[in-house]
């Protein structure tokens, strides 16, 4: 069984994004690539906007950080907010993509040896094969290179993932 959400990725190096940004542009070039999926030609922010309007640091971007500002720039009509591997699997069921987050240090897994120590990436997918969960994730490109769709397992990376699912609020009919 899989499930792919067919989006355009774009690479944190990127010859647009400011050079001090770049290594450090992974949260907001996340974001940038879900908010053009989700909102097409209408996404107003540039990465380097979005790096700024996240609170993105040298040092990259936390999630409660992305979770309160991307909720303060989206407004009320929009839920930002973390959500379990369940949760993210039926965003990318509903066809939205998920920002996740590999963190090694903060998640204090020292001898995890997971496909990225500290980097944010857009979810677009998921398979199941052979009975294993992979997770399909657009990598955010790297020096010179295009960002590229890469299948990673979920059983070698569950201790540091964390997922921040982007949905439009759901209002309840009046009767």
């Amino acid at each position: 069984m899989k499930k792919l959400i067919d989006l355009q990725g774009f690479s944190q190096y990127h010859h647009k994004i400011h050079p001090s940004y770049r290594n450090s542009a992974c949260g907001p070039t996340t974001i940038y690539v879900i908010l053009n999926y989700l909102f097409g030609k209408k996404v107003p922010p540039n990465v380097n906007e979005l790096y700024s309007i996240l609170g993105t640091t040298k040092i990259g971007l936390y999630r409660w950080r992305l979770i309160k500002n991307l909720q303060n720039y989206l407004g009320a009509e929009w839920v930002v907010k973390n959500c379990t591997l369940k949760e993210a699997l039926q965003q990318i069921n509903e066809g939205r993509p998920v920002a996740v987050k590999f963190d090694k240090y903060f998640t204090f897994q020292w001898k995890a040896k997971p496909t990225f120590k500290y980097h944010w990436v857009p979810l677009i997918g998921y398979e199941l094969e052979g009975g294993e969960l992979f997770l399909i994730v657009h990598d955010n490109g790297g020096i010179n290179r295009d960002s590229q769709i890469r299948k990673v397992p979920y059983t070698k990376n569950y201790k540091v993932l964390s997922f921040v699912k982007i949905e439009p609020k759901r209002y309840k009919k009046s009767e």
